[in-house]
């Protein structure tokens, strides 16, 4: 079976629990989405960052990626951001018993921040999204522009891509995959906000497609710099033709933060 259809099978599988979760399961659905999607990332992040078995680290990042979902339900960015500060320094003190034991690696506590503030406190953005007005038509807002980039991204990068776009972190990330992927973005965000949010200009719609797509070809970056560091081409093989959740999700965990901050600082 070709790449691409394994991809397509597997959205087509996805898709149906996306709307049915977001459309109509209401917050709490969502929030066990979200959670689960956590979960698993931190656990792929964690296999990348500190290997197999056990580790203070692990149990710090597990304990987050549950409970910053948690905290997100309700729409309350103070509490996320609580925890997001409590969660350091839980890190930190826990690296302070070990040290006692005579060990000192602050790499360790480092990573582990990394991926606590990577992976549940970035996703938890949809939860904050979905917490605003209108927010399953935000969150569905969110999804479009992500995924119409990615699509067109992969097609016109397969088709016409030439010139490596960052070929020490992404050896198959083109030039023309990229201006492909901001074009999806935008021309997606335009016509969802023209039929679901009129009283948004097309100005600000232009602006949030292209800055998204921007930032999410970051995120894909970004994710491919920390498989590049550990040596590994996906982060797992739990979604066939995507590799696993970070390699598919890596994009939302950028462009959900820059769309609900945008939303309440700029359109408001």
């Amino acid at each position: 079976m070709l790449p691409h259809a394994k991809r397509w099978m597997t959205a087509l599988i996805a898709a149906p629990v996306l709307l049915w979760t977001i459309a109509l399961g209401g917050r709490i659905s969502l929030a066990v989405l979200i959670a689960a999607v956590s979960l698993t990332g931190i656990f792929e992040y964690n296999l990348i960052a500190f290997g197999r078995g056990f580790s203070v680290e692990k149990i710090v990042t597990t304990a987050a990626a549950l409970l910053f979902p948690l905290a997100a339900l309700g729409g309350d960015r103070e509490l996320l951001l609580a925890l997001a500060a409590f969660s350091v320094m839980a890190v930190f003190v826990l690296d302070l018993l070990r040290i006692k034991r005579g060990r000192l690696e602050m790499n360790l506590p480092a990573r582990a921040v990394l991926g606590i503030m990577y992976i549940p406190f970035l996703i938890s953005h949809l939860l904050l999204i979905r917490a605003l007005p209108a927010g399953d038509l935000w969150v569905f807002y969110v999804l479009v522009v992500a995924f119409a980039g990615d699509v067109v991204a992969y097609y016109v990068g397969r088709s016409f891509g030439k010139g490596r776009l960052f070929a020490e972190v992404s050896p198959g990330k083109t030039v023309e995959g990229t201006i492909g992927l901001i074009l999806g973005s935008t021309i997606g965000s335009i016509v969802f906000i023209k039929y679901s949010f009129p009283s948004i200009s097309l100005w600000h719609a232009a602006i949030l497609g292209l800055t998204a797509g921007v930032i999410g070809q970051l995120g894909d970056l970004t994710e491919s710099a920390l498989k590049r560091e550990a040596g590994i081409k996906d982060s797992s093989a739990l979604l066939p033709g995507h590799g696993g959740i970070l390699d598919r999700l890596d994009c939302l965990l950028f462009i959900s933060p820059f769309v609900f901050y945008y939303k309440e600082f700029i359109i408001k």
